[in-house]
């Protein structure tokens, strides 16, 4: 007997408890985050939150988005908790971009409402430009009852070193599955707290105070990168968790003495943003300090692959395995199977799409997979080794070089401070490598022999150059394309 209900397809999108709220309910007096020693517990936050959001809701912007420029303050960290109380959508901006990169970002948003920490300064085009202080007076709000799995929580826009920046949509269920798979990888305990240092207007730093609320876990907030107040934290607050990128790495190392480790709780230091040196691995396991390699794009809500502290010694140079529930292959440039090729990945932290190109993601995904135009492989026991982005390996008279590979073995060098290679057209070989340095006592003779001890000859530098200033993300990546447009007017090295 066919009942009248048989034809009708219901759809309904799933739907997650506010998180804020509901980890109030849970966990009202655990710490949800510290700053300078103070403290505010989980119920403090989502009362605070609420007085908040009654402020930004007496502003009348019925936009769906908002647009928030901050530091890593717990002033910044309200207005993201408020924010979501309204059930709007986040679009996170770098404060240190150019007034018109930041414009361009605001017109693309489709924004009318820009809220600033008070020390930003710049005047925007945009209908409301408000700092914190200057919220008016409002009535506490009824926060939102559900998050939607679709909803998109965050957009962040991408550093856009080949075109224009595109921003990139994450859903309340890119960040649920990023926590889990965390957390099935890190561990999970009510004694946790994880030090925020690394940018929360990246995605670094924002997943972070999204584990928080999902987990229960206390957030150590930092505002600026100090190597020597950092280890202070770590050596005598019960920290256990920090992310960092390498240059992070390197500098707190440098920093802390030869017989001083961190406190007894510290389990893992995250390290992503690209790959370090063997020299700076080995350093950090004198000081037992388990360095965990990963691999994320702002495009997966973080890291997707991660290299578990048991296997940091033999596979050292690696990045790991895919995370719970990630999957990764490698495939050549016509999209077949390969030993050696691009990064493809499927995951349900994967973005829902660039925000006003609906045709972008598509361009890069096919049958559900997802092509991260990185340049990899995986080893006989599955796990990971990224040697670059496609675009900066140099074509060498038919050999491909990786500049990642070229920095990393001048890591050791003495007196330098850093190195980037980049690729140059060149008649003969078509594109040979050269690199900017910085550093004291070098010469171009130098590093050229220290090349030639550790890497075949097509791979070392034919020139070098001095830089004049280090381009780094906010997040501490080097800016390659950056060093590539200041290359005319850089003096090379004698």
């Amino acid at each position: 007997m066919t009942k009248w209900y048989d034809n009708i397809v219901i759809k309904e999108v799933e739907k997650m408890e506010n998180w804020l709220v509901k980890r109030a309910q849970i966990t009202p007096n655990r710490v949800a985050v510290t700053m300078a020693h103070q403290d505010m517990t989980f119920a403090e936050v989502a009362q605070k939150a609420n007085h908040i959001a009654g402020k930004i809701s007496s502003l009348k912007d019925c936009n769906a988005r908002v647009a928030l420029i901050m530091t890593n303050n717990v002033a910044g960290y309200l207005i993201i908790m408020a924010l979501q109380q309204l059930g709007k959508t986040i679009v996170f901006i770098n404060r240190r971009l150019s007034v018109d990169e930041i414009n361009y970002q605001l017109s693309d948003a489709g924004v009318t409402l820009l809220l600033t920490d008070d020390d930003y300064t710049q005047a925007l085009q945009i209908k409301q430009q408000i700092r914190f202080s200057d919220l008016p007076d409002g009535e506490p709000i009824i926060p939102v009852t559900a998050f939607p799995d679709d909803f998109v929580t965050s957009v962040m826009y991408t550093s856009g070193t080949t075109s224009q920046p595109k921003g990139v949509m994450q859903t309340y269920k890119n960040h649920f599955y990023s926590a889990m798979g965390s957390a099935i990888n890190l561990g999970l305990s009510a004694q946790d707290a994880w030090l925020a240092v690394v940018p929360i207007f990246h995605i670094s730093g924002f997943s972070i105070l999204m584990r928080s609320l999902i987990y229960g876990m206390r957030v150590v907030l930092v505002e600026k990168f100090d190597s020597q107040a950092i280890n202070e934290l770590l050596i005598h607050d019960g920290i256990t968790t920090m992310s960092v990128v390498p240059v992070m790495l390197k500098q707190l190392l440098a920093a802390l003495p030869d017989d001083v480790n961190y406190n007894s709780h510290f389990r893992a230091m995250l390290l992503g943003g690209g790959p370090t040196d063997l020299a700076t691995l080995q350093k950090a396991q004198l000081h037992k300090l388990p360095v965990i390699q990963s691999y994320g794009m702002t495009e997966t809500a973080s890291q997707v692959v991660a290299l578990d502290s048991a296997d940091i010694v033999k596979k050292m140079q690696s990045v790991g395995k895919p995370l719970f529930p990630v999957s990764i292959t490698i495939r050549d440039q016509d999209g077949q199977p390969a030993d050696q090729g691009n990064i493809w990945i499927k995951s349900p932290t994967l973005t829902v799409g660039y925000l006003n190109k609906p045709q972008k993601l598509l361009q890069n995904m096919h049958d559900g997979w997802f092509d991260t135009e990185d340049f990899g492989y995986l080893d006989e026991d599955g796990f990971l080794y990224v040697q670059g982005r496609q675009g900066d390996m140099i074509n060498s008279g038919g050999e491909n070089i990786f500049p990642d590979e070229v920095e990393s073995a001048y890591a050791k060098m003495p007196g330098l401070d850093d190195i980037v290679v980049i690729g140059v057209p060149d008649d003969v070989w078509g594109a040979v490598p050269v690199a900017i340095v910085s550093g004291t006592g070098l010469s171009s003779d130098s590093l050229r022999q220290f090349g030639r001890e550790k890497l075949a000859h097509y791979k070392v530098p034919q020139s070098f150059y001095q830089a004049k200033y280090w381009h780094r993300t906010a997040s501490g990546k080097v800016q390659r394309q950056q060093f590539k447009a200041d290359l005319d007017a850089l003096e090379i090295l004698k």
